[in-house]
């Protein structure tokens, strides 16, 4: 049997395709090197950073787990509360610190520290309240709209009565009020959901998908309005997002990057630099390069109205 040489030569004459799905990021740093031991550092040992800790242990995804606080007492509680259930988790080294130090050697650090999220509080006035960093823009990547995607495919899954991991389907943009569900790019098992049901001739009712998309925008809040905080999904959200960098995966997730240049976003196109959620590939290097995802016109403008809203408060933060 003839064997492709390369799963991207699948043009004519052999020619890559992978210019043609995806868009590389531009000025990236190279990617860390690998030394067969991974460690991962947790900064905000809160009911975000502990689920993502915890998650972090179950799916084996670290030798060595750091935890940092400020927050002394609670700190050490925490990591003991950890080391305790070693009899029943993959051997992993757990330390903690108020002291930044103990992240030295991290593979990758996740910053969970921060202001909470008040009940009835948008996401956009609770960056008013947190903070930067300043490392190159492909290593720096938000969980963005990871968790959102989620959540919408579990209610598209949950309404046609399939496995969500059936679903493909991206929400982009912010993460919150301003956000983009890319209803056109949509597919169940391979099969294009909007075209499917045109060329059947069955209707679609637009207040039908934009109730699902509300319902997605307000999931998070009706969770704090209900236990206070959000934990668990985030959790397994992020650690889904280290498994596909640390085992340099190669997966499409819809998370936070340096827009420009995307879709007619950044200062190309008239705006600023302005960080939100796109479909992007990810590995060891970090964010690789953005997915060309098919969008109707409609959509595009949704996305860049979202990436206005952000350079707005973006701008406001003096940023």
């Amino acid at each position: 049997m003839h064997k492709v040489p390369s799963a991207s030569s699948l043009g004519p004459g052999g020619l890559d395709l992978t210019q043609s799905f995806f868009t590389p990021i531009q000025n990236t740093a190279p990617p860390s090197s690998t030394k067969g031991h991974t460690k991962i550092s947790v900064i905000g040992v809160g009911n975000v950073g502990m689920a993502i800790a915890q998650t972090i242990l179950t799916q084996d995804l670290a030798d060595e787990l750091a935890l940092v606080d400020a927050v002394k007492d609670k700190l050490r509680g925490e990591m003991l509360d950890l080391q305790h259930a070693a009899a029943f988790l993959p051997l992993t080294k757990i330390l903690s610190s108020t002291d930044y130090t103990v992240t030295a050697g991290s593979d990758l650090c996740i910053v969970t520290a921060g202001a909470r999220q008040n009940p009835g509080e948008s996401r956009l006035n609770l960056l008013q309240r947190n903070k930067l960093s300043g490392f190159p823009s492909n290593r720096v990547i938000g969980s963005g709209t990871n968790l959102d995607s989620s959540r919408f495919r579990f209610l598209i899954a949950d309404h046609l009565d399939v496995n969500a991991q059936d679903v493909q389907a991206y929400i982009v943009g912010e993460h919150g009020d301003s956000s983009v569900a890319l209803w056109s790019s949509i597919s169940v098992g391979g099969v294009p959901v909007v075209s499917y049901l045109e060329k059947q001739q069955i209707p679609c009712e637009k207040e039908t998908l934009e109730r699902i998309h509300k319902e997605v925008v307000g999931s998070a809040y009706e969770v704090i309005r209900l236990k206070g905080y959000t934990s668990w999904a985030i959790g397994y959200s992020a650690a889904n997002l280290a498994f596909s960098i640390l085992r340099n995966q190669r997966k499409i997730h819809p998370v936070t990057v340096l827009a420009n240049g995307f879709y007619g976003i950044g200062p190309g196109a008239g705006g600023g630099e302005v960080f939100l959620s796109l479909p992007a590939l990810l590995g060891r290097g970090g964010a690789l390069a953005v997915t060309n995802v098919h969008m109707t016109e409609e959509e595009a403008q949704r996305l860049r109205d979202s990436a206005k809203t952000l350079l707005e408060l973006q701008r406001q933060l003096e940023i």
